[in-house]
């Protein structure tokens, strides 16, 4: 019978070295906020009873980003250290015996994997705890990992209380554990405030459990950058990085091609189809989805939007929150705001923006429009210069064009208006009224010419 596990992830601090109104937590890297990052590794072990995060500083801001993954929440009112943070969920969890995980909020890049393996390294044995620790040639900074002569973890000592004979140590403190619950309920409030900060240190826990009879292992990890944490806006961009790298090195072995894969930017959860080719400097953000043999041009950015195969985006182009379907063109140099859904074989030229809009499937917008709030069917033209005046200063309006309607150049639709199939407006007009089925509609003043007008005024001056 497999031992119940609860995560706690501590995610109290500020993290005052980021020099930030938000929560150190809470800065982003390869497309999520840090814990975030951390919640979904510890939801993706064999399945916990429970993940609860320790909030502190900030504690609404985290309640807030996290809400949506059902983890639950310990508030630590005064910092006084890991150990104390710890403690605080006591109360909610001791009552539930099996293991605790303890992580950080600000290691992101601790794997699934690699945490899963904690558990089941602790799980098959009868220690106390287990504790993850990596090689480090340049190991300055960090406690050490004291072993004895079996291999188990006698101590951790502290950069500054270590020996010179124990500053070479290369083996380093993570500070993730997997703990025997009864026993580290049984013993946490032992661990106490003697060290220059008068904090309660987690690390203490070694040397207590050592002192009650029972034994901590250590499970070296090879790949030290799974233990790395976020303190300074360097070590961000430091992280991100790596997310970027291995999000491009997965795509391209799933058959994408990238252009100059060292200046685009995709998040983690993007999905991009095979044989669809990515420019340079494109960005593609959030949960955006890309079908098979799509292009995206040079500098484009995608957001939120769902794409589906054989879509050309031009160069320059930004797509948020919406929806395009097979073999559409937009672009290059065009603005899709949210709400958007683009028919099949559609076309969205230079410098035309959406918001708000349908349009059908065959459909063109070639150049210089914008249309929003508005529905447009299959196979009809808007012209160059066409704007739908949605918003009369107080609310928004919606303007619905039929199939095949062909709207000339520089038309002015001022909603609610509706526009009857197979109808065409006449080049520069305001059109304020409905427009029945395959009718003309003009609404724009008669033109006067007066000739030989230039040679008087000439005469005039």
């Amino acid at each position: 019978m497999k031992s119940s596990i609860n995560v706690v992830i501590l995610a109290a601090g500020l993290g005052t070295r980021m020099k930030s109104k938000r929560a150190k937590v809470l800065h982003r890297a390869g497309g999520l906020t840090l814990v975030e990052h951390v919640v979904n590794a510890a939801i993706g072990i064999t399945p916990p009873e429970h993940v609860t995060v320790v909030v502190g500083s900030l504690a609404e801001q985290v309640k807030a980003a996290l809400a949506h993954t059902g983890v639950r929440f310990v508030e630590q009112t005064e910092q006084k250290g890991t150990g104390h943070a710890l403690l605080m969920c006591r109360e909610a969890l001791a009552s539930q015996g099996g293991l605790v995980v303890v992580t950080y909020g600000d290691g992101p890049l601790l794997s699934r994997a690699t945490l899963q393996e904690l558990v089941d390294r602790q799980a098959s044995s009868d220690r106390a705890a287990t504790l993850i620790t990596t090689r480090l040639d340049d190991p300055t900074g960090y406690g050490r990992i004291i072993l004895g002569k079996d291999g188990e973890v006698l101590a951790i000592v502290e950069q500054k209380a270590a020996t010179p004979q124990q500053l070479p140590i290369p083996l380093i403190n993570s500070g993730i554990y997997c703990f025997r619950a009864d026993l580290l309920w049984k013993h946490i409030a032992e661990i106490g405030t003697d060290n220059p900060a008068r904090e309660y240190y987690l690390t203490d826990i070694v040397e207590i459990l050592n002192r009650a009879g029972h034994t901590v292992a250590a499970l070296e990890v090879s790949d030290s950058q799974e233990l790395l944490g976020i303190n300074t806006r360097a070590e961000l961009a430091a992280v991100d990085k790596i997310f970027r790298e291995r999000k491009v090195r997965e795509l391209m072995q799933e058959g994408v091609t990238i252009e100059k894969p060292e200046t685009v930017t995709i998040d983690g959860a993007v999905r991009i189809g095979a044989d669809s080719i990515v420019g340079p400097f494109a960005q593609m953000l959030g949960r955006t989805e890309i079908g098979e043999d799509c292009r995206i041009g040079a500098c484009s950015i995608i957001e939120n939007s769902k794409l589906a195969d054989r879509v050309h985006v031009a160069p320059f182009t930004s797509i948020t929150d919406s929806h395009v379907e097979a073999e559409a063109q937009i672009g290059p140099f065009a603005r899709l705001r949210p709400g958007n859904r683009v028919g099949a074989g559609a076309h969205i030229g230079n410098f035309v923006e959406l918001k708000n809009t349908r349009l059908g499937a065959g459909a063109k917008a070639s150049h210089l429009a914008y249309l929003g709030d508005a529905e447009i069917g299959d196979k009809t033209n808007i012209g160059a210069g066409t704007i739908t005046c949605n918003y009369d200063g107080a609310q928004k309006h919606r303007t619905r064009i039929g199939k095949e309607v062909f709207v000339g150049s520089n038309s002015t639709l001022v909603a609610p208006i509706e526009i009857g199939d197979e109808s065409y407006i006449g080049a520069g007009s305001v059109i304020t009224d409905a427009v029945p089925e395959k009718a003309l509609a003009l609404g724009r003043a008669r033109q006067v010419v007066k000739e030989g007008w230039t040679a008087k005024r000439k005469k005039k001056k």
